[in-house]
């Protein structure tokens, strides 16, 4: 469990001297406890099935109870949270059959992004996939599982973006939160960790060349061998009788 972080301190003094301050945008407190929530069930901090308690997390943050009952709400709307009525908030156990409809949902909407790219490849956003895949060959000569999954996500989630759909955006931003749990268990088999480099280079060589669907029928493959490796991970992990 995450302890002793508080939200409200660590902000740095602003330059008096810049009188051209870049805008920024102020997150507030509820936001800001929905955010670090969020990050830590999805890097695993709270394992599946754990019992979230609205007064340790608010002592913990630093915050009121307010914001922490809201940011619950909101990641039990999003589905990691299972709320029980007269229980309490948990942590929520995803089944073979989640998994499958999860992936489901992602091959749909990153194809919808693919195939719709055409004319919305920018050179600002070819630099970017270039320059994520190039932070994933890093991580991946490093051995850093956990950042190369945290890039991973970054990348999926410019391609949907590449079909300018905002409906299509919104969406794929609540299935990313629950699949991120599962993106380390997907790579921990080091030939696999390999494999899924190789996808990625394929796939935005592809969409950079102006093939997209070269890119789609790629990432379908490369999707379906992430969702049977979850699987075989979870087996795995499942308790013997």
């Amino acid at each position: 469990m995450t302890l002793g972080r508080n939200i409200l301190t660590g902000t740095k003094k602003q330059d008096r001297g810049n009188t051209m301050a870049a805008k920024r945008t102020v997150a507030t407190i509820r936001e800001q406890v929905y955010r670090i929530l969020r990050d830590d069930i999805c890097q695993g901090a709270y394992k599946p099935g754990t019992r979230l308690q609205e007064v340790e997390l608010a002592e913990n943050l630093n915050v009121s109870r307010s914001p922490v009952r809201e940011a619950l709400r909101a990641l039990a709307a999003d589905g990691l949270l299972l709320e029980i009525p007269n229980k309490g908030v948990y942590v929520k156990e995803f089944s073979e059959k989640d998994i499958g409809e999860i992936y489901d949902l992602r091959v749909m909407l990153e194809s919808y992004g693919i195939l719709h790219s055409e004319g919305h490849i920018t050179s600002v956003r070819r630099e970017r996939m270039i320059g994520l895949l190039s932070e994933m060959e890093g991580f991946l000569e490093k051995g850093d599982l956990k950042s190369y999954t945290t890039v991973d996500e970054k990348l999926h989630n410019h391609i949907v973006h590449l079909g300018d759909n905002s409906l299509i955006n919104d969406t794929y931003d609540r299935v990313r939160s629950m699949n991120q749990q599962f993106r380390i268990l997907s790579l921990m088999d080091p030939k696999r960790f390999r494999e899924s480099l190789d996808e990625h280079r394929e796939i935005v060589y592809a969409l950079v060349t102006g093939d997209p669907e070269r890119a789609d029928t790629v990432n379908r493959h490369h999707l379906e061998l992430a969702r049977q490796a979850i699987l075989k991970r979870m087996k795995a992990d499942e308790p013997k009788e």
